[in-house]
């Protein structure tokens, strides 16, 4: 009984296995590739932001970058209410920018 469940087994392995590598391949594609993408473009925009920059961080508080300090990744934004430090990663967009490209 075990002989004939192995040579079942064996007779459809590689045609058996397509489906499962097609879904990865898809789940690769349409999901895990995207999201390196964009950490990567993410990543190059917190490295590439400058002093004076209007901003808006992930929790909706719009100001300006007045301190950069790179060895432990904050920045200092001038606000409404005053200055308030931040990690790098809480901001969410520029605004310079996008006034600049709408242009």
């Amino acid at each position: 009984m075990l002989q004939t469940i192995l040579l079942q087994a064996d007779s459809g392995g590689l045609l058996s296995m397509l489906p499962f590598v097609a879904m990865l391949g898809v789940l690769y594609f349409f999901m895990i590739r995207p999201q390196i993408s964009r950490q990567k473009k993410e990543k190059q925009f917190q490295s590439e932001i400058k002093k004076g920059a209007k901003i808006v961080t992930t929790s909706g508080i719009h100001g300006t970058i007045s301190e950069i300090n790179d060895t432990n990744a904050t920045v200092t934004i001038e606000t409404g209410a005053g200055k308030i430090k931040f990690e790098k990663s809480a901001i969410s967009m520029e605004l310079t920018r996008r006034h600049n490209e709408k242009k």
